[in-house]
């Protein structure tokens, strides 16, 4: 049986190439609609439709995740809906807390790690449902919001080395919820952060020979065509529909993560 990188027609019937973008398509818009990197649909989209293994799977969606997140961030900042300092400092947090993730990875049990992120992802929901975003007016950048935010960035980078979770999956609710950014400020603040966190992981993963670069590539350019649609698309949702898209986002990975608790129970089952 040829291998992933052998095969020229995926498990969709379509070509390899023509597979990739299609993944790239998907991802792009949600990434502009809700300011997130796009991986939480290109992981698992590479596993179920090109047969790549989680690893790889991961480290490729990380190279197509750096121009998506480029052209996002410079959709919304060509709006006015990004803020430098917020992502700068958001930014030197994840890095931070991703190592300390990582370390933790090792010590901690999977399914363990997914139950708290269901219960996160179910808090986080229904907070939202109760919030509506306040679009416009600025955001005063005082000593405890800076305080505030280091600790957002190390939270999400530790979930980040935990989970596999893009970091707009929490910093997008958080900074709506605690600290009252507009959701359109939020996201787009969200993509400009993912820009180093996924060129850092992109380097990274060339070294370990863990990404696929065409495959990144073809996703990438997929996510670049409709990146910019899905920004346009937030921009002209009224503030409490996109809310609830958000939440039906997060609802699906909520579900997906209970689906991956459910396989691994099986497999971890006598006789599996």
């Amino acid at each position: 049986m040829p291998s992933p990188d052998e095969q020229t027609v995926t498990r969709t019937g379509f070509p390899r190439w023509a597979t990739f973008v299609l993944i790239g398509l998907g991802a792009g818009l949600l990434s502009g609609l809700f300011g997130v990197g796009g991986g939480t649909v290109i992981v698992p989209a590479l596993v179920a439709f090109a047969a790549f293994d989680r690893r790889m799977a991961a480290g490729t969606s990380l190279l197509a995740i750096v121009p998506t997140s480029i052209v996002g961030f410079l959709t919304y900042g060509l709006a006015g809906h990004v803020s430098v300092l917020t992502a700068a400092i958001l930014a030197v947090g994840t890095v931070i807390g991703a190592q300390l993730g990582t370390w933790l990875l090792a010590r901690l049990s999977q399914q363990v790690l997914r139950w708290a992120f269901v219960a996160f992802v179910l808090f986080v929901a229904v907070q939202l449902f109760f919030t509506v975003p306040v679009r416009g007016g600025e955001v005063e950048m005082t000593a405890s919001l800076v305080a505030g935010l280091v600790g957002l960035g190390l939270a999400t980078g530790v979930l980040s080395g935990l989970l596999g979770v893009g970091g707009g999956v929490v910093v997008v609710p958080a900074m709506i919820l605690l600290f009252g950014y507009s959701d359109l400020l939020a996201k787009g603040t969200s993509l400009l952060m993912m820009i180093p966190t996924a060129i850092s992981g992109t380097i990274g993963n060339l070294r370990r020979k863990n990404l696929d670069v065409r495959a990144g590539l073809f996703v990438g350019l997929g996510a670049c065509v409709t990146v910019t649609l899905g920004s346009r698309l937030a921009a002209l949702l009224d503030p409490q529909v996109a809310n609830w898209l958000f939440i039906a986002f997060l609802v699906f990975l909520m579900l997906k993560t209970l689906q991956d608790i459910v396989k691994a129970r099986r497999s971890a089952a006598p006789g599996a």
